[in-house]
């Protein structure tokens, strides 16, 4: 996910695709587990789009705190 989509997306709507891809990152890791992926960098793409999420999440928490 691009970070000029991400920023077009509400603060509720971060909150929730931030939860799914908590969830299919944990899916991951387990099917990982088990057997190993085709492409194991969907793994690392999944972490880095948390990371995005939380980074602009953040962002509109400081954002709103210094108004």
């Amino acid at each position: 996910m691009k970070q000029e989509v991400i920023r077009e997306l509400s603060t509720a709507d971060l909150q929730e695709r931030l939860e799914e891809e908590r969830k299919q990152l944990v899916k991951l890791r387990l099917n990982h587990a088990v057997s190993p992926l085709e492409n194991p960098n969907k793994i690392k793409a999944y972490r880095r789009t948390i990371a995005r999420l939380l980074t602009e999440l953040k962002k509109r928490q400081l954002a709103a705190s210094n108004k």
